[in-house]
């Protein structure tokens, strides 16, 4: 599959590489595991030759004369020799860069924890004495969110706030995901469209590995992503173990339960038989994989929460791989398929409320868009779409089919809303209803 979108992060990266001819940058690409950005630095600076310093565990001498070689090969500079620690690497192209200007980008940043803990101190020290009338363009990547946060934003570590630039990197947006399936399948319906995103949630490489095995419906990616030696199967644990350590038992668990429907912590304890508050905290603030979904001017930040998994692919291998792990280990993969099939209809449906959101966020028109529920559970609206600089409310109703939607329900619903609420008083108030013909 070809490059798709990152329009608006190329352009930022190639304003940072400018920038850094005259004084020194130093950015910070974040993102997920899988979703890019070692090809989106790379695609936005294939103009020129930039230096790759890639961490991977072994011996620090050992990186450091694979750091070396690349210097050469890239900058056209002999052989530094035989440096033994990276601090001596990193020290010799900061002085450079007064000299000349070039790239750096270091991948996988985070492994320096595991090669020499006093790397990010001895960088600070390095990048603080030698920055001022430096033209280096320095990069760093991690795929392990926690440490990632760790290193530049917490005020005990040596790179807090070292850096000038950040880039987050974000899942594709249902018009790239659109853009993909009209050019490679130009005749997928919109049921393939939202497997699409609900398989892979738009991370790049999982849309890769389907586009590439040329799986443009939804059986044939369900038939690829369960079968025995898929990529996708070991996915969720081989990602996620890193970032729990030994404690991973106990988030599994609870990210296993939200992907179920128990989305309270009230609920989530209840089953579990244990205090899990500061669980919570942590898959939302240090590991970016849990948000907290609160109906609409919510008064209390702590009442009526509920908890969602952030991240498409990963609720969907909780809700199903995870949980049916057992039939994985007899190779059952045929009875796995059956009861994701089963199910899928009920599963997809509440996707295709998040498909939607993310549509109309896209398109704009929108300052505020959430949902809303009683306290009681009795009354539910899908979506709420307000425009407050023209005084502009939707109300709308999700279902994959168009016939099972009802307006008259939807409004006796937004009236218990404005009721509530006492919001939306002098606004133009619309009703309408989004199903699959509308993706």
């Amino acid at each position: 599959m070809r490059f798709f979108d990152r329009d608006r992060e190329i352009e930022k990266l190639r304003n940072i590489r400018e920038l850094s001819r005259q004084m020194a940058q130093f950015t910070v690409v974040t993102g997920r595991r899988r979703i890019g950005k070692t090809s989106l630095v790379l695609t936005a600076y294939n103009d020129e030759p930039m230096l790759y310093f890639f961490v991977s565990r072994k011996v620090e001498s050992e990186l450091c004369a694979e750091y070396a070689a690349e210097i050469e090969d890239k900058l056209g500079i002999p052989q530094l020799g035989t440096p033994s620690r990276f601090a001596e690497v990193f020290e010799y192209l900061m002085k450079l860069s007064h000299e000349r200007h070039f790239t750096l980008m270091i991948d996988e940043f985070q492994e320096f924890y595991r090669v020499n803990k006093a790397v990010f101190s001895e960088m600070q020290k390095i990048w603080d004495l030698h920055k001022e009338g430096a033209k280096i363009n320095l990069l760093v990547c991690g795929s392990v969110n926690s440490l990632m946060n760790k290193i530049f934003r917490d005020k005990k570590e040596p790179l807090y706030n070292r850096q000038t630039q950040k880039i987050s990197v974000h899942p594709f947006a249902p018009s790239v995901l659109r853009g993909i399936m009209n050019e490679y399948a130009p005749g997928h319906n919109n049921e393939d469209l939202l497997a699409l995103y609900l398989f892979t949630g738009g991370v790049a490489k999982y849309v890769e590995l389907l586009i590439d095995g040329r799986c443009y419906t939804a059986p044939a990616m369900l038939e690829t992503i369960i079968q025995e030696d898929s990529p996708f199967i070991d996915e969720g644990r081989s990602m996620l173990i890193e970032e729990f350590g030994r404690d991973y038992t106990v988030y599994f668990s609870i990210l296993s339960l939200i992907a179920q429907g128990h989305t309270t912590r009230a609920d989530i304890e209840d089953i579990l038989k244990k205090e899990i508050g500061g669980y919570l905290t942590r898959l939302e603030d240090d590991y970016g994989l849990i948000i907290k979904a609160q109906p609409m001017f919510e008064s209390s930040p702590r009442k009526n929460v509920h908890y969602q998994i952030h991240d498409n692919f990963l609720r969907f291998w909780f809700r199903f791989v995870y949980k049916y792990n057992y039939m994985i280990e007899i190779g059952a993969y045929d009875k796995l398929k059956e009861i994701i099939t089963r199910d899928y209809d009920t599963y997809s449906g509440q996707i295709l409320e998040d498909f939607c959101r993310l549509q109309l966020a896209e398109s704009g028109q929108y300052t505020r868009i959430g949902t809303w529920h009683d306290r009681r559970g009795e009354n539910e609206i899908d979506i709420i779409a307000a425009d407050e600089l023209n005084k502009k409310a939707e109300f709308i109703e999700v279902k994959r089919q168009r016939r099972n939607i009802d307006l008259s329900i939807l409004r006796a619903k937004a009236d218990v809303f404005l009721s509530a609420t006492k919001k939306f008083g002098n606004y133009d108030i619309t009703f309408r209803g989004l199903s699959l013909d509308d993706i």
